[in-house]
């Protein structure tokens, strides 16, 4: 597409317009445009630079970055009345009428010559000329003077679809945050903005028809604290809160303005337990119902009876009067326990009239008949992956959350999909290590991993691909209590996002991402945003090799930043040892050290404590079972009767009773009194590294992995959390764990995970 000045106006000689200088500075735009040629040559914008525009949606663009500039450098640039033939020393903004034929929605060029700057864009295109346009701006620009490199660019989206989504369920999150978010959604092009709006946890939107929903619904006695769930520990803290209906239409336009489509996302049928505290009859069975105040799923679910979607229609038909620009309507259909309906009557014979086979099958006749309604009322349904379990509604776009398996099976069902899965799109999991990050959810999704997100599996074909409409990033805020915290887990995680939704993977390249991120983490700053500032790049766990017994660990801190560390296990401080060269650790054989570092920013701000563990030990092998061999089913385990003190004297006892299970659940053991038992079993790990093991419990349990006693949590006691880890190559492991109950509370949970990341249970068995 041509996106030059005229001739006449811009180029008097050919000599003006181009000439050889030495190489710019590289603009750090993100999400990294398709394609940017420097051009040798620099524009000096100043304060007789003029902006002029052609239309009305032009002079919207020119007022926006005016007040960017006066808010961020303290002046405005003139804007003539009309447009003016002589067009030097200015920015012009094409946004409509003027735009190159064939120019694709949301597409966009800047041409930057020594002449002045033109901004072009088709629809949203000019909009998201003006983000790239601020993003080339520097940090400071003295007396209304600066020079900008010259550049013909040119950009336009990959996919149609750039989600975030934002649960304030969980915890409520005030309208002058979601404007905030909103806004650094804008900058990095995101257009759809999913407003997950109910949950067991609280209702958060007025229905005027239903006033208990928000009476009753929207608040809840207290917090769960932490991860105290057996047994229960509240906070004492009532929490909840609601948006008004003129609140939401506030949202929602102050979203069109920066051309975000808001999607509302009203649960169904499960996740409703708010709901249903504020009216009982909703359930299957009725009965005195709380909104609930821990996480999970329960067993509160919406009744598939008439007046169930009688009053689920008159809600929606409210949602949809204040969503009028977005296409669809999101219903959740995730995590549904079907236990109510399994018992009720009224579902068995609703099974019966209409055929269903099982309770699957009712859900999708559950969501089969809220589509109708959304499908008559002009809108699109959404719904997570369970809803192609039982047959998909005819046309229903899948949100596919669980890994990518359930948006693969709808595209070749020729149904839009939406790409989270939790692997690379769920920004409430952990970023580094437990230790030292705050409380989260758990898994490990560094930045480097959601950077590497590409909604398109390669298991599709070209024509099956283009059902994939787009990715989106999820925000669950069960540990975010507060817009702070939603940030230090958001970014720059969403900027990494950004860049996998909207950029071509040609383009795209992870060291090219952080050599642009320090600009991007600058302007957070100005923003007041709380992101996590990245570790160093380098940091990792080592084993060294049978025949090494030192190594250099470097590092590379993002611009603008320094590091400091520690070698001695205590924790670093601006006053530790500054880094400056690679660091060199010298250990014998068996010993490990933990180096300790922060970083610090030029603004001030420091780090979280990021840690690598460096040792020599020697990496256990991996069993002779191979993924092709014959599967052991479950894991075995013996039972012992009696009163024990400790796991050890289990080897020397007759078991009473033997079998095989798929858990370490001790409830299916039946075992009331007190008793012991052990478990043998292999566990499946994916890649040679150093191994967390920790085993909380009541009383004593010891792990073994191979042979060798990786955590010992042995004795009489009370819960008790002990930790081990071990290097592991990447194969079959064999694991032993052994357990003694003697009175008291019966407990134990195993967990483990790569030394540094965050604890998953212990699974991996082969069955």
């Amino acid at each position: 597409m041509k996106r030059h000045f005229s001739l006449p106006v811009f180029c008097l000689f050919l000599s003006l317009c181009i000439f050889n200088v030495s190489a710019p500075a590289q603009y750090s735009i993100v999400p990294k445009p398709s394609s940017i040629k420097y051009l040798g040559s620099k524009f000096e914008l100043n304060r007789q630079t003029r902006l002029i525009a052609d239309d009305e949606a032009g002079f919207k663009i020119a007022a926006l970055l005016n007040e960017y500039l006066q808010k961020n450098y303290g002046f405005k640039l003139p804007q003539p009345a009309g447009v003016p033939r002589n067009k030097q020393n200015s920015i012009v903004i094409e946004s409509q009428s003027v735009v190159p034929a064939g120019l694709k929605d949301e597409a966009y060029g800047i041409y930057i010559v020594p002449q002045g700057v033109r901004l072009t864009g088709k629809g949203a295109g000019a909009f998201y000329a003006l983000q790239s346009f601020l993003q080339m701006l520097p940090a400071e620009i003295k007396n209304g003077r600066t020079t900008l490199p010259a550049v013909d660019l040119a950009d336009e989206p990959r996919f149609r679809y750039r989600g975030m989504h934002l649960d304030v369920g969980r915890h409520f999150m005030p309208v002058s945050f979601l404007k905030k978010y909103l806004d650094l959604m804008a900058q990095y092009k995101f257009n759809y903005f999913h407003w997950h709006l109910t949950e067991d946890q609280g209702w958060r939107i007025e229905i005027k028809k239903y006033p208990k929903l928000t009476e009753v619904g929207a608040w809840r006695k207290e917090t769960v604290k932490e991860r105290q769930l057996n047994p229960y520990v509240g906070d004492n803290f009532p929490h909840g809160g609601f948006y008004t209906q003129e609140q939401v239409k506030e949202v929602v336009a102050y979203a069109k303005a920066l051309h975000i489509t808001t999607i509302p996302e009203i649960e169904m049928p499960g996740h409703s337990a708010a709901a249903i505290a504020a009216y009982p009859e909703l359930a299957c069975k009725e009965d005195k119902y709380e909104v609930t105040t821990t996480w999970g799923i329960f067993k509160q679910t919406y009744c598939p009876k008439e007046t169930t979607f009688k009053f689920l229609e008159d809600v929606l038909t409210e949602v949809i009067a204040l969503f009028p620009d977005s296409p669809y309507v999101h219903v959740g259909g995730d995590e549904v326990l079907q236990d109510q309906w399994k018992e009720s009557l009224m579902v068995q014979e609703l099974k019966r009239t209409e055929n269903l086979k099982d309770e699957h099958e009712v859900q999708s006749y559950f969501i089969r008949r809220m589509e109708k309604f959304l499908n008559a009322k002009g809108k699109r349904l959404i719904g997570w992956d369970e809803i192609l379990e039982g047959g998909i509604a005819p046309n229903a776009t899948i949100m596919s959350w669980r890994g990518v398996k359930g948006g693969i099976q709808a595209a070749k069902a020729k149904h839009d999909v939406i790409m989270t899965p939790t692997d690379f799109a769920y920004l409430d999991y952990g970023q580094g290590d437990p230790r030292t990050e705050p409380l989260n959810i758990g898994g490990y999704v560094p930045l480097e991993k959601v950077y590497s997100f590409d909604p398109v599996p390669k298991e599709l074909s070209a024509d099956e691909a283009k059902f994939i409409i787009g990715g989106q990033g999820n925000v669950w805020t069960e540990y975010m209590k507060n817009p702070d915290k939603v940030e230090y887990m958001v970014f720059p995680r969403m900027l990494a996002l950004a860049e996998s939704v909207w950029s071509k993977p040609e383009v795209r390249d992870y060291k090219d991402f952080i050599k642009r991120l320090p600009n991007q983490l600058a302007r957070l700053d100005k923003q007041n945003v709380l992101y996590r500032i990245p570790e160093p790049t380098g940091l990792g766990n080592v084993i060294l090799g049978s025949d090494q017994t030192s190594t250099e660990i470097a590092l590379s801190p993002i611009p603008g930043s320094r590091i400091f560390y520690t070698l001695d296990g205590s924790e670093p401080s601006e006053f530790s040892n500054p880094y400056t060269a690679p660091v060199k650790i010298s250990l014998t054989p068996g010993s490990s050290a933990v180096l300790k570092t922060i970083v610090m920013m030029n603004n001030g701000r420091k780090s979280s404590t990021y840690s690598a563990v460096i040792t020599n030990r020697k990496m256990l092998p991996a069993s002779a079972l191979t993924d092709a061999a014959p599967k052991i089913e479950g894991m075995t385990y013996q039972v012992y009767k009696g009163t024990f003190n400790s796991v050890q004297i289990l080897d020397g006892v007759e078991p009473a009773v033997k079998g095989e299970t798929k858990t370490f659940a001790l409830k299916p053991l039946n075992e009331k009194e007190n008793f012991g038992v052990i478990w043998d079993a292999y566990i499946k790990v994916p890649e040679d590294g150093l191994y967390d093991f920790a085993i909380d419990s009541d009383d004593g349990a010891v792990l073994m992995i191979d042979d060798q006693t990786v955590v010992d949590n042995d004795g009489i006691h009370t819960r008790k959390t002990s930790s081990g880890d071990v290097p592991l190559a990447k194969g079959f492991h064999k694991i032993r764990v052994k357990y003694f109950q003697k009175d008291g509370e019966m407990l134990l949970n195993l967990r483990w995970g790569i030394k540094g990341r965050n604890f998953t249970g212990l699974s991996g068995l082969l069955h």
